[in-house]
């Protein structure tokens, strides 16, 4: 009998765990508080190109007429035998005040990307900033608009 009962607790326990990691199939990326914000002024998209060893970051997912959900993909490339420091990524809503959503996206961090499959977003123009380093401490940044269709 007493089998039975550690088996009875070991399965709550971990339907317990279950409920509390956050789901990696959807997720709200932006919400509609944080999108009414105003944007900064003189803010503009950035794409940093030049001959540098730190690692560099490409947007996988469109940035035009996006449908929400969307599937937010972003791609982590390292350089010279480096890995991406995962702890170092941080994703910044560009507003006033800036919006830090590197808490929100974290569960969907991996070496090679991100990978949220349904990600949430208000219809407009969203600036999003990925800053991150390498395992070399070499950083890498770049900054892009997602425009999402009303």
């Amino acid at each position: 009998m007493g089998h039975r009962i550690g088996i009875c607790f070991a399965l709550a326990c971990l339907f317990v765990l279950y409920q509390s990691v956050p789901s990696r199939a959807a997720g709200v990326l932006i919400t509609q508080e944080e999108a009414s914000l105003p944007p900064p002024k003189g803010a503009v998209g950035v794409d940093r190109r030049g001959v540098t060893r730190g690692p560099k970051i490409e947007l996988l997912s469109g940035t035009d007429n996006i449908q929400s959900p969307t599937h937010f993909q972003l791609k982590f490339l390292s350089f010279g035998g480096a890995t991406i420091d995962v702890t170092s990524v941080k994703v910044i809503y560009l507003r006033t005040p800036n919006v830090d959503l590197t808490e929100r996206l974290r569960a969907f961090v991996q070496p090679a990307g991100i990978d949220m499959p349904d990600a949430s977003l208000p219809p407009g123009e969203h600036m999003l900033r990925v800053d991150l380093k390498d395992s070399d401490g070499r950083p890498g940044s770049t900054s892009f608009v997602l425009k999402v269709a009303r």
